[in-house]
């Protein structure tokens, strides 16, 4: 196994992976804007207030794109399997 092989290996991995999480960590980040905004206009400052929205939001990105993240994960592993043999062969 050569260094291309396992630098092409790895790159793919840290792609599939932040494909798999940008849909949580975007709905997180969007929901701690509102949030935020929320507190400024509203004057409250209390610090737990934008947990319970952050979670849903997780929950429910989770749940919508649960098909799509199953079958990226699917996919790249099928892939990772297939191509065991060129790896090893060295081609």
């Amino acid at each position: 196994m050569g260094f291309d092989s396992f630098a092409d290996i790895t790159n793919q991995a840290i792609k599939v992976a932040l494909y798999i999480s940008a849909p949580m960590l975007l709905g997180a980040l969007f929901m701690g804007i509102a949030v935020s905004l929320f507190q400024a206009v509203t004057q409250i400052n209390e610090q737990t207030l934008s947990f319970i929205p952050k979670i849903l939001v997780i929950v429910g990105a989770m749940a919508l794109f649960a098909p799509w993240m199953t079958d990226t994960l699917t996919t790249f592993t099928r892939e990772l399997i297939l191509s065991i043999p060129e790896v090893v062969n060295g081609r």
